[in-house]
């Protein structure tokens, strides 16, 4: 009987054992679950969208174009800028250029009669002009000289502006359903005019 008795206990200890296991390894995948985030896909989705955002950087859109004109503006994707840009600067360095070619003219022929230098010169200046009318031309195109040097300096500076200020827009959100709706209408204004009078009413939708 004792034998019995001590095997039945053990098989009892074996049976019982068992729903107490299961029952422990599904309290541990219970609880694994509810650690989880319901929706940690979207939670990826939206954190990884968030750092695409994040990496469009302002600043360092301004420090493009500072390093490279236009650069700035390719990195905020704007591409059909970059031939405004230096097609100013283009435009700028022809000024430049045409100015400080016709400045040195002038004073070549200007210290040439100033001097009474007499030995052949190829400067149709000389003969064309008194000194008077070189030392105004020498002027002249010595001012619009240094006005190209400060045009371009600002055209440099609005393309750094340009791309830092359009930076703030890049993430920027508009609506495709912007509409704008011009209708007749009827407008009564019963102070000034009994009867209605024909108008024009304009709704704008976003």
């Amino acid at each position: 009987m004792p034998i019995l008795h001590h095997a039945y206990n053990g098989i009892l200890r074996h049976i019982i054992g068992i729903p107490k296991a299961a029952g422990a390894f599904v309290c541990l995948v219970v609880i694994f679950l509810l650690l989880i985030p319901p929706d940690a896909s979207a939670q990826n989705d939206t954190i990884r969208e968030n750092k695409d955002k994040k990496e469009h950087s302002i600043a360092r859109a301004a420090i493009y174009s500072a390093v490279l004109p236009g650069l700035g503006q390719a990195y905020n994707r704007k591409y059909w800028k970059i031939p405004i840009i230096y097609a100013g600067f283009g435009a700028i360095g022809y000024f430049v250029y045409d100015n400080t070619v016709n400045f040195k003219l002038y004073r070549e022929a200007y210290v040439y009669k100033a001097n009474n230098e007499t030995y052949p010169i190829d400067n149709p200046l000389v003969d064309r002009y008194n000194l008077t009318q070189l030392q105004t031309g020498m002027d002249y195109y010595r001012r619009n000289r240094d006005l190209s040097y400060i045009v371009g300096a600002l055209w440099y500076v609005a393309n750094i502006l340009e791309a830092y200020v359009d930076a703030h827009f890049f993430d920027y959100d508009i609506s495709e359903d912007l509409t704008l709706r011009i209708s007749p209408s009827a407008v009564s204004i019963p102070q000034y005019m009994p009867q209605p009078a024909p108008g024009l009413k304009i709704a704008l939708k976003f």
